[in-house]
């Protein structure tokens, strides 16, 4: 998984290069303001990816998911505290609908586990600063979206790397039969390109939102694999509370989207200067 990530992140690198030296996006050329800039998103990265692998590796995929709730509360403080912006009480009702639920799910859960507790926690607090960071960081007075994704990747694939060798996992990487397998490098470069489109929707999702509707409109994507992972993963364990719980949850992301799209939350979207300031240098 590690070595995929470095394939994700060295996808990033040559799109972005690339479609710089076309001039077809626009961020700012490496200078030693940079990393001072990008700090700390790099280091939170690194944390959220570690703590994510650990996390699933302990528990079962629906209570895995639940958990994951608990980022959205985590990304409102983060907001309230680094961002300064302010929430109507439908909103902030409507993610501790979400977060009892976690609780209630949680509380019931009979495979208790509390080293994977632990890591997904952690994984909750890492993915909220760095929903939050990103935003912050993707103001174009800053590096701007593509400033953000190039520049994390840049500075961290070396890192991951490094981590990837100690772990054994590159060592794994490179010793797998199948690299000639034109069906599996097909599929192995397929993932690393759509993986820079996840990164890319996602921060594209900040830039014109805010780091707490897109932690919401990932718990929601969640629902489905929730469901699913009760019916035919195999691992889950039902009890009449951790079912409501999961349900509680699941009613409070949908509220929450409710409430957006009927202009609770009106963020005004900001114009693309990236691009903006291209177009006047063209």
């Amino acid at each position: 998984l590690l070595f995929l990530g470095i394939g994700q992140m060295a996808t990033t690198i040559l799109i972005l290069y690339v479609s710089k030296l076309n001039k077809i996006i626009h961020f700012p050329d490496f200078d030693k303001s940079i990393p001072v800039k990008l700090f700390p998103l790099p280091l939170i990265y690194v944390g959220n990816h570690i703590s994510g692998l650990s996390s699933t590796r302990k528990l079962s995929l629906p209570m895995f998911t639940v958990l994951r709730k608990f980022t959205i509360p985590l990304t409102l403080l983060l907001e309230i505290i680094i961002l300064g912006k302010r929430y109507p009480l439908s909103i902030i009702v409507s993610v501790f609908a979400i977060i009892l639920g976690a609780f209630i799910a949680a509380g019931s859960d009979l495979a208790f586990n509390l080293e994977g507790y632990t890591f997904v926690l952690l994984n909750d607090i890492f993915t909220a600063a760095n929903g939050v960071y990103t935003k912050q960081k993707i103001d174009p007075k800053e590096l701007g979206k593509y400033g953000v994704l190039f520049y994390n990747a840049f500075f961290m694939v070396i890192p991951t790397v490094i981590i990837s060798f100690s772990t054994g996992d590159l060592q794994q990487a490179t010793d797998f039969k199948h690299w000639t397998n034109f069906l599996f490098l097909f599929q192995f470069l397929l993932s690393c390109l759509l993986g820079f489109l996840l990164m890319y929707s996602t921060v594209l999702c900040s830039h014109y939102n805010s780091a707490l509707t897109t932690a919401v409109v990932g718990a929601i994507k969640n629902v489905s694999i929730a469901y699913i992972g009760m019916l035919f993963g195999g691992d889950y364990i039902f009890s009449f509370l951790n079912f409501i719980g999961l349900n509680i949850c699941m009613a409070g992301g949908l509220r929450y989207s409710f409430l957006t799209l009927r202009g609770n939350i009106k963020p005004k979207q900001p114009p693309d200067e990236e691009n903006a300031l291209l177009d006047s240098k063209s």
